[in-house]
């Protein structure tokens, strides 16, 4: 509160308080610039490239022009490379003596922004450069030159500003200059000065955290207080050594011995696409590993920690003796490849076989690279997390998990820091959230206590992780970080802080934990629920591309194993290389700029073409002599007479021709009555078989459904529960006609234009969407009331499926307002269900309600499409095209239409072919054929169980092998008991608990 009686209108502030303004007034103005006790200037001259990277052997060999020191720079996205020439003196020792850079940087948004890289003249990198690591060793007494390669990254996001930018694309970013080059000298850093500024920083942190009215809070102070006193203003160097000694004493005072333990871990979270495209992330991760390898060089005890295959391969690519000089530091222990997945990817949308793939590519490559096995799953930003990832986390190999994005959950806390998750199979994975709530910490007393505080197994657990580091390109760890790790390994007020690896830290955390809470199903995130539906092409290309591999796949593998064709590894592996890339956890979401998904959708066609035409030389293998129309069927279903993973004649649905019947329009066969109004909505859905209405009484199902949707923050990446109240129906079309065997709904609304088509095609009313769509902040759904009474919906997810409530009796429950389901929902009550199929729908809600009549309902609504603003603003404009079926039916009938949406049979001319192996159970599902990672012409075939029982089946076989056995992920023999039975060449038995996961690997 404000004292009136103040005349400078601020409260009063106690002696601490005005303490801490004169240390710190002395700290800002006084320590840091003398830092660097001397400095000289350097030559500058500068080449613009004016369009995409150059190698640094193309770059070397322009003409470079003078550069004068604050002349503006870097068009949008453009690159300048800096020729810098200068002269070290003689009596200036080595590791005082560095580069100071810069750039022209705009507060400390590390990572968001101008970066750059130093090359020596042979090309070596040396370090990079960003806003809080912008130093370059240099090397001894005598002449330099280096040339710098800067990045003119526009500022595309600040704090809390999320507008409309046109700088998120090279064609509409403009022209105009983004930074100003300020300082590039040769300084002689004052080592004592640094360490005495790195134990103010220290100490002045735990003044922040530690108890307002305590004595150690009151020493601190007082300590600080004096060196502020023994020191001279006017000649900080001179008098650094003095302030150090009056400190010392407080920093060797010891933690407490119940205080935690902190491993810390360098760590710099980079996405492989946000807000720069995917081009600038191979730069970020060259320049990341570069301020990395100088770390390792000069600290002993430190160990970085870096995930995805992918960026480790692009630095093998584009920086090879970078890479060799990071594989040494690998062999060595201090650089620890983990999560062993190809990149940090969604869970929530892909599907179960590209998850499974992600760790397959990603651990296959650490190992041929690296000799390395990494334990643990590594996914700490992604948007929620699937209940099938314990068990594809514990069949790649794996045993640990480690993520901290629940913490921004907005409505509950989850109940524990380490723990074992137990999946929908009852896999179990002891899973740790890093309780500082950050992967880019810099080790500051804030991110500590905050360690402290939100660690939920306090007084049974000790052990805690801590990742440090500037992510996105920021500069990963730094010196100063690294000095804030020695000053708190055993500082009162403090956790204890051990530079420690992950290998180690799970070793223990685990050991201390003998019993850990469970925590069971998806961790779902309260936050960032519109990830499901934004970017829809992008999600269309994911989900094609998924079907078109698994064509690939089983047709090359039954076209090598019938006729010794050849199969395709090389083109297979690059196809799932982009596709699993483009999971990443910012570029399916649809969370990225518009250069990032422009390019994932000319990647998805890339990826099309190229499968369809490795699909279409193995199906001419196949079909080799025949020329008769066929049917390709790579679902695990017969689909219209066609046997699942054969070849077959083609054969027409059975498509009911639609009927006027007063102001309706009829579709009939002999399962269901479907009754379309002049609005074209369902009035009338009646399942003959069950005698049962399914449109509740004064209700009318598939309604298209507009909302405003204009989130809090966050515009691409939230969906808010508020705007929901602002829906209306689109119940009045400018057309309903009956074309042909469907009834055709057009709708105009402005801009935009919604064609609507409806059949009834073997008992499933199947709606065609074809979509221009010209929303600017709305989310389009379609809504289907349901006369069920349902407490639960069933969604499919990776391998199984998941039941949720749909009721709102917790907060947990509540917040649970947006869901995501692969192929199918279902919502049932005892002894009969409704099954919604759809062919590229990720977002789902479900809730009950009451019809006029007063009898309960459940309405099933699937979001179809948004149209967020940033940082995309022309996110979802354009054409899009989708399918969505409803039938009655049980979660069997669910997995049937869901494959069939998904996998519709190709149509071709060649022979029928019998497939390559059957199973007698619908329940055991299989998901991939294809041949051995190793190249040895082993068959594998992958297989789940769908239902969510405990399923017996045979599996009976048309080719020849003299064993099976089941494996992991990676193809390596595991012991199981899936396997009860095997006939060589012949069948084998199978008995999987609901929801299991089974690998066999032929011979």
């Amino acid at each position: 509160m404000v004292d009136e009686t103040n005349p400078h209108g601020r409260s009063q502030l106690d002696a601490v308080e005005l303490a801490m303004l004169r240390v710190r007034r002395f700290t800002e103005f006084r320590i840091r610039p003398a830092l660097y006790r001397d400095s000289r200037p350097v030559e500058v001259a500068a080449w613009q490239v004016g369009g995409e990277p150059v190698p640094f052997a193309h770059a070397v060999a322009q003409r470079f022009e003078p550069f004068a020191l604050g002349r503006a720079w870097g068009r949008p996205w453009d690159t300048v490379w800096f020729d810098v020439r200068g002269e070290v003196p003689a009596d200036w020792a080595p590791d005082e003596t560095e580069l100071v850079v810069d750039l022209g940087f705009t507060g400390d948004q590390a990572g968001f922004q101008a970066e750059a890289t130093a090359y020596r003249p042979d090309g070596t990198i040396v370090k990079a450069i960003e806003p809080l690591n912008a130093w370059v060793p240099l090397p001894g007494p005598g002449p330099f030159r280096l040339l710098i390669e800067a990045a003119a990254n526009p500022v595309i996001q600040t704090p809390y500003e999320y507008e409309p930018t046109a700088l998120g694309h090279r064609a509409t970013a403009g022209e105009a200059f983004q930074y100003r080059l300020t300082d590039v000298s040769v300084a002689r850093r004052d080592l004592v000065v640094w360490e005495l500024l790195q134990d103010v920083v220290a100490l002045d942190g735990l003044v922040d955290v530690l108890p307002a009215h305590g004595a150690r809070r009151a020493e601190v102070v007082h300590a600080l207080e004096r060196m502020v006193d023994v020191m001279d203003p006017d000649d900080v160097p001179g008098t650094a050594a003095r302030g150090r000694e009056v400190l010392a004493a407080v920093l060797r005072s010891g933690a407490a011995e119940s205080s935690l333990i902190v491993s810390a871990v360098g760590h710099a979270h980079i996405d492989c696409a946000w807000l720069w495209p995917v081009r600038e992330t191979v730069r970020k991760v060259a320049r990341t590993f570069a301020n990395v390898l100088d770390l390792v060089e000069r600290h002993p005890d430190f160990v970085f920690a870096a995930s995805s295959a992918q960026q480790y391969a692009w630095l093998k690519e584009s920086q090879p003796e970078l890479f060799e000089r990071v594989r040494k530091a690998v062999a060595a222990g201090r650089i620890r490849p983990v999560g062993g997945m190809w990149v940090e990817s969604d869970t929530n949308m892909p599907g179960g076989e590209a998850l499974a793939r992600q760790f397959v590519l990603g651990k296959r490559f650490f190992s041929e690279e690296f000799g390395v096995d990494s334990e643990e799953a590594w996914l700490p930003d992604s948007f929620g997390y699937t209940a099938a990832l314990p068990q594809i986390v514990r069949a790649a190999g794996a045993r640990w998990f480690l993520t901290q994005k629940p913490s921004w959950n907005t409505t509950n806390a989850m109940p524990h820091s380490s723990f074992l998750w137990e999946g929908i199979d009852g896999s179990r994975v002891f899973t740790h959230f890093p309780p500082a709530e950050t992967y880019n910490s810099d080790l500051g007393a804030q991110d500590l206590a905050r360690t402290e505080r939100v660690f939920r197994q306090k007084g049974a657990a000790r052990h805690v992780l801590g990742l440090f580091g500037w992510g996105d390109g920021g500069g990963g760890p730094t010196r100063e970080m690294l000095a804030a790790a020695e000053r708190k390994e055993d500082l009162d007020g403090s956790p204890r802080v051990r530079l420690g690896n992950p290998q180690d830290f799970f070793a223990a955390a685990e050991a201390e934990l003998p019993a850990p809470p469970v925590w069971v199903g998806e961790m779902y995130l309260e936050l960032h629920r519109g990830t499901l539906t934004s970017q829809h092409r992008g999600k269309h290309g994911n989900r094609h591309s998924e079907g078109l591999l698994r064509e690939a796949e089983l047709w090359a593998a039954t076209a090598a194993v019938r006729h010794g064709t050849p199969y395709p590894y090389d083109a297979l592996e690059r196809a799932w290389q982009v596709v699993l890339l483009q999971q990443f956890h910012d570029i399916l979401p649809g969370t990225s700029i518009a250069w990032v998904h422009e390019e994932a959708e000319r990647n998805y066609q890339r990826v099309a073409e190229d499968l369809t035409a490795l699909i279409d030389t193995s199906l001419a293998a196949l079909g080799a002599g025949g020329d008769t129309p066929v049917a390709a069927n790579a679902g695990p279903y017969t689909h219209d007479g066609v046997p699942g993973l054969g070849i077959g004649p083609v054969t027409a649905p059975a498509v009911a021709r639609p009927r006027p019947d007063g102001d309706r329009i009829v579709l009939e066969d002999g399962l269901l009555r479907v009754e379309v109004d002049r609005r074209g909505t369902l009035v009338s859905v009646v399942d003959r078989a069950a005698d049962r209405e399914l449109v509740p009484a004064g209700l009318a199902g598939g309604v298209l459904q507009l909302f405003r949707d204009t989130p809090r923050e966050w515009d691409a990446w939230d969906i808010d529960d508020e705007d929901k109240r602002s829906g209306r129906d689109l119940v009045e079309p400018a057309s309903v006609e009956v074309v042909d065997d469907a009834v055709e709904v057009r709708h105009e609304l402005g801009d935009t234009s919604i064609e609507v088509t409806i059949r009834l095609v073997d008992g499933r009313v199947e709606y065609g969407f074809e979509i221009d769509w010209h929303e600017s902040q709305k989310l389009l759904k379609l809504a289907f009331p349901l006369d069920v009474r349902a407490d639960r919906a069933t969604s499919e997810i990776q391998f199984g499926h998941l039941h949720r409530p749909i009721h709102q009796n917790t907060s947990w429950d509540t917040a649970r307002f947006e869901t995501v389901a692969h192929r199918w929902i279902h919502v049932g009550e005892p002894g009969y269900g409704v099954a919604i199929a759809n062919d590229v729908v990720y977002g789902h809600d479900v809730r009950g309600g009451q019809a006029p009549d007063g009898r309960p309902t459940t309405t099933a609504r699937l979001s179809l499409l948004r149209a967020p603003r940033y940082p995309d603003p022309g996110a979802d404009q354009g054409r899009h095209s989708f399918t969505v079926s409803l039938r009655p039916g049980g979660i069997p009938e669910a997995v049937v239409d869901g494959y069939a949406q998904h996998l519709p049979p190709r149509i071709t001319r060649g022979r029928p072919t019998a497939p390559l192996l059957e199973v007698t159970d619908p329940a055991v599902v299989v998901e991939s054929v294809k041949l051995a990672e190793d190249r040895s012409g082993d068959l594998v075939v992958r297989l789940y169980e769908a239902h969510g029982n405990r399923s017996r089946a045979t599996v009976r076989t048309a080719f020849g092998w003299t064993e099976a056995v089941a494996t992991d992920l990676l193809e390596r023999p595991v012991a199981g008991g899936a396997v009860r039975r095997t006939d060589p060449g012949a069948e084998l038995d199978l008995e999987l608990r609901p929801f299991e996961l089974l690998t066999l690997r032929f011979s």
